[in-house]
Protein backbone atom coordinates (compact mmCIF):
# COMPACT_ATOMS: atom_id res chain seq x y z
CA UNK A 1 0.00 0.00 0.00
CA UNK A 2 2.83 2.13 0.87
CA UNK A 3 4.10 1.43 -2.11
CA UNK A 4 1.01 2.67 -4.20
CA UNK A 5 0.62 5.62 -2.47
CA UNK A 6 3.98 6.30 -3.27
CA UNK A 7 3.54 5.88 -6.97
CA UNK A 8 0.17 7.83 -6.98
CA UNK A 9 1.78 11.06 -5.61
CA UNK A 10 5.02 11.01 -8.09
CA UNK A 11 1.98 10.27 -10.96
CA UNK A 12 -0.24 13.30 -9.21
CA UNK A 13 3.56 15.82 -8.85
CA UNK A 14 4.00 14.52 -12.86
CA UNK A 15 0.57 15.56 -14.01
CA UNK A 16 -0.22 18.83 -12.60
CA UNK A 17 2.26 20.49 -14.51
CA UNK A 18 5.16 19.99 -16.32
CA UNK A 19 8.46 19.98 -14.20
CA UNK A 20 11.73 21.85 -15.95
CA UNK A 21 14.93 19.98 -14.18
CA UNK A 22 18.25 21.49 -14.25
CA UNK A 23 18.85 24.46 -16.43
CA UNK A 24 21.10 24.08 -19.95
CA UNK A 25 24.68 23.73 -19.68
CA UNK A 26 26.71 21.16 -18.43
CA UNK A 27 29.02 21.44 -15.27
CA UNK A 28 32.72 20.43 -15.79
CA UNK A 29 33.20 16.97 -16.51
CA UNK A 30 34.50 15.81 -12.87
CA UNK A 31 30.89 16.30 -12.05
CA UNK A 32 29.76 14.23 -15.39
CA UNK A 33 26.57 15.57 -16.24
CA UNK A 34 25.12 13.57 -18.95
CA UNK A 35 23.95 15.29 -21.87
CA UNK A 36 26.86 18.34 -22.12
CA UNK A 37 26.75 20.05 -25.32
CA UNK A 38 30.32 21.93 -23.87
CA UNK A 39 33.62 20.72 -25.35
CA UNK A 40 35.33 18.23 -23.20
CA UNK A 41 39.32 19.15 -22.13
CA UNK A 42 42.35 17.08 -22.84
CA UNK A 43 42.07 17.03 -18.59
CA UNK A 44 38.09 15.92 -18.92
CA UNK A 45 36.91 19.57 -18.01
CA UNK A 46 35.09 21.89 -19.56
CA UNK A 47 36.51 23.44 -22.70
CA UNK A 48 35.75 27.52 -22.84
CA UNK A 49 37.59 29.12 -26.16
CA UNK A 50 37.48 32.50 -27.54
CA UNK A 51 39.82 32.15 -31.05
CA UNK A 52 42.67 29.91 -30.36
CA UNK A 53 42.89 30.60 -26.27
CA UNK A 54 41.39 28.58 -24.32
CA UNK A 55 40.73 27.32 -20.41
CA UNK A 56 39.81 24.02 -19.59
CA UNK A 57 37.56 24.18 -16.37
CA UNK A 58 38.22 20.95 -13.56
CA UNK A 59 36.77 20.95 -10.39
CA UNK A 60 39.35 18.57 -8.42
CA UNK A 61 38.35 17.12 -5.03
CA UNK A 62 40.15 13.69 -5.27
CA UNK A 63 41.56 13.80 -1.18
CA UNK A 64 40.72 16.93 -0.43
CA UNK A 65 37.87 19.52 -0.22
CA UNK A 66 36.49 20.55 -4.14
CA UNK A 67 39.05 23.23 -5.25
CA UNK A 68 38.77 24.61 -9.51
CA UNK A 69 41.96 23.99 -11.55
CA UNK A 70 42.28 25.41 -14.83
CA UNK A 71 44.21 24.65 -17.36
CA UNK A 72 45.26 27.62 -19.95
CA UNK A 73 46.33 26.95 -23.95
CA UNK A 74 46.56 28.57 -27.34
CA UNK A 75 46.47 26.72 -30.19
CA UNK A 76 46.12 23.62 -28.21
CA UNK A 77 49.57 24.03 -26.87
CA UNK A 78 49.69 24.56 -22.83
CA UNK A 79 50.26 28.41 -22.19
CA UNK A 80 52.12 29.25 -18.75
CA UNK A 81 49.81 29.99 -16.16
CA UNK A 82 51.74 32.82 -14.18
CA UNK A 83 51.34 34.40 -17.85
CA UNK A 84 47.48 34.37 -16.52
CA UNK A 85 44.97 36.40 -14.93
CA UNK A 86 42.08 35.19 -13.84
CA UNK A 87 39.08 35.21 -11.88
CA UNK A 88 35.81 33.43 -11.42
CA UNK A 89 32.39 34.31 -10.18
CA UNK A 90 29.79 31.63 -9.01
CA UNK A 91 26.17 32.89 -8.81
CA UNK A 92 23.85 30.30 -6.66
CA UNK A 93 20.12 30.65 -5.90
CA UNK A 94 18.88 32.68 -3.11
CA UNK A 95 21.50 35.36 -4.16
CA UNK A 96 24.67 34.28 -2.42
CA UNK A 97 27.77 35.05 -4.94
CA UNK A 98 31.00 33.19 -4.77
CA UNK A 99 34.25 34.62 -6.33
CA UNK A 100 37.88 32.75 -6.84
CA UNK A 101 40.96 34.25 -7.58
CA UNK A 102 43.89 31.96 -8.84
CA UNK A 103 47.16 31.31 -8.56
CA UNK A 104 49.49 29.42 -10.50
CA UNK A 105 50.35 26.20 -8.84
CA UNK A 106 52.79 23.65 -11.70
CA UNK A 107 50.78 23.25 -14.79
CA UNK A 108 47.46 24.71 -13.96
CA UNK A 109 45.67 27.89 -12.10
CA UNK A 110 44.47 27.28 -8.86
CA UNK A 111 41.57 28.06 -7.45
CA UNK A 112 41.99 30.08 -3.72
CA UNK A 113 38.91 28.28 -1.65
CA UNK A 114 36.66 25.49 -1.46
CA UNK A 115 33.78 25.14 -4.34
CA UNK A 116 30.91 24.27 -1.68
CA UNK A 117 28.51 21.98 -2.33
CA UNK A 118 26.35 22.00 -4.01
CA UNK A 119 27.88 22.38 -7.26
CA UNK A 120 25.21 24.24 -8.90
CA UNK A 121 25.60 27.92 -9.67
CA UNK A 122 25.93 30.48 -12.73
CA UNK A 123 29.55 30.98 -13.48
CA UNK A 124 31.24 33.49 -15.38
CA UNK A 125 35.15 33.31 -16.19
CA UNK A 126 37.66 36.41 -16.42
CA UNK A 127 40.91 35.50 -18.09
CA UNK A 128 43.37 38.24 -19.28
CA UNK A 129 46.28 37.02 -20.99
CA UNK A 130 48.58 38.63 -23.53
CA UNK A 131 46.99 41.78 -22.89
CA UNK A 132 43.47 40.56 -24.14
CA UNK A 133 40.75 40.13 -21.90
CA UNK A 134 38.57 36.99 -22.24
CA UNK A 135 35.22 36.43 -20.93
CA UNK A 136 32.67 33.18 -20.87
CA UNK A 137 29.50 32.57 -18.60
CA UNK A 138 27.51 29.27 -18.40
CA UNK A 139 25.25 27.11 -16.07
CA UNK A 140 26.23 24.33 -13.79
CA UNK A 141 23.58 23.06 -12.51
CA UNK A 142 23.19 20.37 -10.05
CA UNK A 143 20.15 19.04 -7.80
CA UNK A 144 17.96 21.36 -8.84
CA UNK A 145 14.23 21.31 -10.25
CA UNK A 146 11.68 23.61 -11.02
CA UNK A 147 7.81 22.77 -9.58
CA UNK A 148 4.95 24.96 -10.12
CA UNK A 149 3.20 26.12 -6.98
CA UNK A 150 0.06 24.02 -8.67
CA UNK A 151 2.16 21.02 -8.90
CA UNK A 152 3.84 21.14 -5.76
CA UNK A 153 0.39 21.54 -4.16
CA UNK A 154 -0.69 18.66 -6.30
CA UNK A 155 2.22 16.48 -4.74
CA UNK A 156 1.50 17.85 -1.06
CA UNK A 157 4.86 19.54 -0.96
CA UNK A 158 4.79 21.91 2.50
CA UNK A 159 7.92 24.57 2.85
CA UNK A 160 9.47 25.33 6.62
CA UNK A 161 12.14 27.84 7.39
CA UNK A 162 15.60 26.54 8.83
CA UNK A 163 15.72 27.39 12.38
CA UNK A 164 15.84 26.53 15.97
CA UNK A 165 14.63 23.83 17.44
CA UNK A 166 13.71 21.67 21.05
CA UNK A 167 15.23 18.67 20.18
CA UNK A 168 15.32 15.33 22.62
CA UNK A 169 14.23 11.74 23.34
CA UNK A 170 10.20 11.24 22.67
CA UNK A 171 8.56 9.29 25.28
CA UNK A 172 5.35 7.79 25.38
CA UNK A 173 2.52 7.48 27.90
CA UNK A 174 -0.72 5.75 27.89
CA UNK A 175 -3.31 7.27 30.31
CA UNK A 176 -7.21 7.69 30.68
CA UNK A 177 -9.71 10.34 30.68
CA UNK A 178 -11.18 11.18 34.48
CA UNK A 179 -13.40 14.32 35.90
CA UNK A 180 -10.87 17.01 37.34
CA UNK A 181 -10.93 16.77 41.29
CA UNK A 182 -12.48 19.86 41.13
CA UNK A 183 -15.35 19.32 38.17
CA UNK A 184 -17.66 17.15 41.25
CA UNK A 185 -20.27 19.31 43.47
CA UNK A 186 -22.34 17.78 45.75
CA UNK A 187 -25.73 19.27 46.71
CA UNK A 188 -27.39 18.95 49.72
CA UNK A 189 -30.43 19.85 51.66
CA UNK A 190 -29.87 22.87 54.09
CA UNK A 191 -32.05 20.80 56.31
CA UNK A 192 -32.61 17.32 56.98
CA UNK A 193 -35.44 16.23 56.43
CA UNK A 194 -38.47 14.51 53.93
CA UNK A 195 -38.02 14.71 50.08
CA UNK A 196 -41.27 16.16 48.92
CA UNK A 197 -40.70 16.62 45.21
CA UNK A 198 -37.26 16.14 42.70
CA UNK A 199 -36.97 17.72 39.22
CA UNK A 200 -33.47 16.48 37.70
CA UNK A 201 -32.95 12.86 36.76
CA UNK A 202 -29.05 11.46 36.06
CA UNK A 203 -28.29 12.72 32.51
CA UNK A 204 -30.03 16.27 32.65
CA UNK A 205 -27.97 19.34 31.89
CA UNK A 206 -28.60 21.66 34.84
CA UNK A 207 -28.06 25.58 35.21
CA UNK A 208 -26.75 27.20 38.40
CA UNK A 209 -29.76 28.94 40.08
CA UNK A 210 -31.93 26.14 38.69
CA UNK A 211 -34.49 24.08 41.09
CA UNK A 212 -33.59 20.72 41.70
CA UNK A 213 -35.85 19.58 44.86
CA UNK A 214 -38.35 20.51 47.24
CA UNK A 215 -37.78 19.33 51.30
CA UNK A 216 -40.13 19.78 54.16
CA UNK A 217 -37.91 19.99 57.61
CA UNK A 218 -38.10 18.05 59.86
CA UNK A 219 -37.61 20.37 62.70
CA UNK A 220 -39.52 23.17 60.69
CA UNK A 221 -42.00 21.05 58.72
CA UNK A 222 -41.47 23.83 56.27
CA UNK A 223 -41.08 23.03 52.69
CA UNK A 224 -37.89 24.51 51.25
CA UNK A 225 -36.40 24.69 47.80
CA UNK A 226 -32.78 23.44 47.17
CA UNK A 227 -30.77 25.05 44.37
CA UNK A 228 -27.99 24.14 41.91
CA UNK A 229 -25.02 25.39 43.28
CA UNK A 230 -22.78 24.74 40.08
CA UNK A 231 -23.85 24.84 35.94
CA UNK A 232 -23.36 20.69 35.22
CA UNK A 233 -24.39 17.81 34.29
CA UNK A 234 -26.55 15.64 36.67
CA UNK A 235 -24.23 12.39 37.82
CA UNK A 236 -25.68 11.41 40.67
CA UNK A 237 -29.75 11.71 42.09
CA UNK A 238 -29.76 10.20 45.80
CA UNK A 239 -33.46 10.84 46.95
CA UNK A 240 -36.29 10.54 45.59
CA UNK A 241 -40.21 11.85 46.98
CA UNK A 242 -40.85 10.41 50.65
CA UNK A 243 -37.26 9.62 50.92
CA UNK A 244 -35.69 11.31 54.12
CA UNK A 245 -32.34 12.57 53.85
CA UNK A 246 -29.33 11.72 55.01
CA UNK A 247 -25.72 12.15 55.13
CA UNK A 248 -25.47 11.24 51.17
CA UNK A 249 -25.97 14.10 48.55
CA UNK A 250 -28.95 14.53 47.42
CA UNK A 251 -27.67 15.28 43.78
CA UNK A 252 -23.86 14.79 42.63
CA UNK A 253 -23.56 17.50 39.39
CA UNK A 254 -20.31 17.23 37.26
CA UNK A 255 -18.69 19.41 34.80
CA UNK A 256 -17.53 17.61 31.80
CA UNK A 257 -15.82 20.74 30.26
CA UNK A 258 -13.28 19.73 33.25
CA UNK A 259 -11.28 16.86 32.33
CA UNK A 260 -8.34 15.44 32.95
CA UNK A 261 -5.93 12.29 32.15
CA UNK A 262 -4.40 10.28 34.17
CA UNK A 263 -1.26 9.21 33.11
CA UNK A 264 0.99 5.73 33.82
CA UNK A 265 4.88 6.32 34.21
CA UNK A 266 7.07 3.38 34.08
CA UNK A 267 9.59 2.57 36.93
CA UNK A 268 12.42 3.54 34.20
CA UNK A 269 10.98 6.73 33.55
CA UNK A 270 10.86 8.24 36.74
CA UNK A 271 13.64 9.90 36.78
CA UNK A 272 13.35 11.62 33.75
CA UNK A 273 9.65 12.60 33.39
CA UNK A 274 9.22 15.50 36.54
CA UNK A 275 6.11 17.19 37.04
CA UNK A 276 5.32 20.98 34.64
CA UNK A 277 6.65 19.11 31.63
CA UNK A 278 5.19 19.79 28.39
CA UNK A 279 3.04 17.04 27.32
CA UNK A 280 1.76 16.74 23.51
CA UNK A 281 -1.69 14.44 24.05
CA UNK A 282 -3.33 12.77 21.09
CA UNK A 283 -6.17 9.93 20.38
CA UNK A 284 -4.78 6.44 19.93
CA UNK A 285 -5.35 6.94 16.11
CA UNK A 286 -2.83 9.42 16.60
CA UNK A 287 -5.71 12.45 16.27
CA UNK A 288 -3.93 15.81 18.39
CA UNK A 289 -6.71 16.48 21.45
CA UNK A 290 -4.10 18.88 23.28
CA UNK A 291 -0.90 20.15 24.76
CA UNK A 292 -0.55 20.68 28.48
CA UNK A 293 1.76 20.28 31.22
CA UNK A 294 2.08 17.10 33.22
CA UNK A 295 0.75 17.81 37.43
CA UNK A 296 2.22 16.50 40.10
CA UNK A 297 2.73 12.58 40.68
CA UNK A 298 -0.60 11.17 42.62
CA UNK A 299 0.20 10.57 46.67
CA UNK A 300 -1.29 6.37 44.65
CA UNK A 301 0.07 4.86 41.83
CA UNK A 302 -1.42 2.05 39.78
CA UNK A 303 -0.43 -1.33 41.94
CA UNK A 304 -1.80 -3.64 38.78
CA UNK A 305 0.03 -2.33 36.24
CA UNK A 306 3.17 -1.72 39.49
CA UNK A 307 3.25 2.50 37.45
CA UNK A 308 2.89 5.55 39.04
CA UNK A 309 0.76 7.91 38.10
CA UNK A 310 0.22 11.68 36.57
CA UNK A 311 -2.75 13.89 36.63
CA UNK A 312 -2.94 16.65 33.68
CA UNK A 313 -5.37 18.57 32.96
CA UNK A 314 -6.97 19.05 29.38
CA UNK A 315 -10.00 21.47 28.66
CA UNK A 316 -13.00 19.36 27.35
CA UNK A 317 -14.75 22.55 25.98
CA UNK A 318 -16.09 20.27 22.99
CA UNK A 319 -16.97 17.81 24.80
CA UNK A 320 -15.53 15.24 22.60
CA UNK A 321 -13.80 13.66 25.57
CA UNK A 322 -15.56 11.32 28.19
CA UNK A 323 -14.24 9.42 31.52
CA UNK A 324 -12.61 6.08 30.81
CA UNK A 325 -11.30 7.22 27.39
CA UNK A 326 -7.73 5.51 26.30
CA UNK A 327 -5.25 8.94 25.57
CA UNK A 328 -1.69 8.70 24.78
CA UNK A 329 0.86 11.50 25.36
CA UNK A 330 4.42 12.36 24.39
CA UNK A 331 6.82 13.93 26.52
CA UNK A 332 10.48 15.05 25.35
CA UNK A 333 13.52 14.39 27.96
CA UNK A 334 16.87 15.49 28.17
CA UNK A 335 15.81 17.92 25.55
CA UNK A 336 18.40 20.78 24.60
CA UNK A 337 17.21 23.59 21.95
CA UNK A 338 19.85 23.72 19.05
CA UNK A 339 20.22 26.73 17.23
CA UNK A 340 19.66 25.64 13.43
CA UNK A 341 17.49 22.35 12.78
CA UNK A 342 15.12 20.68 9.78
CA UNK A 343 12.18 18.89 10.28
CA UNK A 344 13.61 14.65 10.75
CA UNK A 345 11.27 13.52 7.70
CA UNK A 346 12.39 15.86 5.04
CA UNK A 347 15.81 14.55 5.11
CA UNK A 348 16.50 12.50 1.73
CA UNK A 349 19.34 10.52 0.60
CA UNK A 350 21.44 12.11 -2.34
CA UNK A 351 24.61 10.29 -3.48
CA UNK A 352 26.69 9.99 -0.43
CA UNK A 353 24.98 13.10 1.48
CA UNK A 354 22.06 13.31 3.97
CA UNK A 355 19.91 16.40 2.32
CA UNK A 356 16.95 18.55 2.54
CA UNK A 357 15.96 20.98 -0.90
CA UNK A 358 16.02 24.43 -0.08
CA UNK A 359 13.43 26.39 -1.98
CA UNK A 360 13.38 29.76 -4.01
CA UNK A 361 10.20 30.22 -5.45
CA UNK A 362 9.36 27.31 -7.64
CA UNK A 363 12.92 26.00 -7.90
CA UNK A 364 14.47 23.13 -5.85
CA UNK A 365 18.31 22.46 -4.97
CA UNK A 366 19.44 20.33 -3.08
CA UNK A 367 21.39 21.36 0.22
CA UNK A 368 24.12 18.74 1.32
CA UNK A 369 24.00 18.50 4.97
CA UNK A 370 26.44 17.57 8.36
CA UNK A 371 23.71 17.11 11.04
CA UNK A 372 24.20 15.95 14.45
CA UNK A 373 21.55 15.38 17.09
CA UNK A 374 18.35 13.78 15.99
CA UNK A 375 14.61 13.11 17.34
CA UNK A 376 11.65 11.19 15.24
CA UNK A 377 10.54 15.46 15.06
CA UNK A 378 13.42 17.31 14.18
CA UNK A 379 17.59 16.63 13.41
CA UNK A 380 19.78 19.36 14.37
CA UNK A 381 22.08 20.79 11.18
CA UNK A 382 25.53 21.74 11.99
CA UNK A 383 26.45 23.00 8.21
CA UNK A 384 25.51 22.66 4.95
CA UNK A 385 21.85 25.06 5.18
CA UNK A 386 21.72 28.50 6.41
CA UNK A 387 19.31 29.54 9.09
CA UNK A 388 16.35 31.32 6.98
CA UNK A 389 16.30 29.32 4.45
CA UNK A 390 12.97 27.99 3.23
CA UNK A 391 12.85 24.09 2.34
CA UNK A 392 10.69 21.15 1.51
CA UNK A 393 9.40 20.22 4.90
CA UNK A 394 7.02 17.60 3.58
CA UNK A 395 7.25 16.10 0.31
CA UNK A 396 10.78 16.19 -0.38
CA UNK A 397 11.05 12.55 -1.52
CA UNK A 398 9.00 13.97 -4.43
CA UNK A 399 11.47 16.26 -5.07
CA UNK A 400 14.49 13.94 -5.04
CA UNK A 401 12.41 11.43 -7.35
CA UNK A 402 12.01 14.11 -9.55
CA UNK A 403 15.92 15.38 -9.58
CA UNK A 404 16.87 11.54 -10.32
CA UNK A 405 14.45 11.07 -13.02
CA UNK A 406 16.18 14.36 -15.15
CA UNK A 407 19.60 12.95 -14.34
CA UNK A 408 20.22 16.38 -12.78
CA UNK A 409 22.57 15.37 -10.21
CA UNK A 410 26.22 14.76 -10.41
CA UNK A 411 28.24 12.02 -9.46
CA UNK A 412 31.40 12.37 -7.05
Amino acid sequence: MKNIRFTAAIAALALALPLAACGSGPAPAEHGEEGAEAEQGPNGGRLLKDGDFAVEVTVFETGQEPQFRVYASRGGQPVDPGSVQLTMTLRRLGGEVNTFAFKPEGKFLAGQGVVEEPHSFDVEVVAVENGKRHVWKYASPEGRTHITAEAAKAGGIEILTAGPALIGETRELFGTVALDPSARSEIRGQFPGRVVSVTKAVGDYVQRGQLLARIESSESLQVYPVYATVSGVVAERNGNPGNVTGDRALYVITDPAQTSVVFNIFPKDLAVIQPGMRVEIEAMDGTPVAASQLGGYLPEGNAEAGTALVRTSVPNRGGRLRAGMALRGKVVVNAVTVPLAVRTEAIQPFRDFKVVFANFGQDYEVRMLELGRSSPEWTEVLSGIKPGTPYAAKGSFLIRADIEKSGASHDH
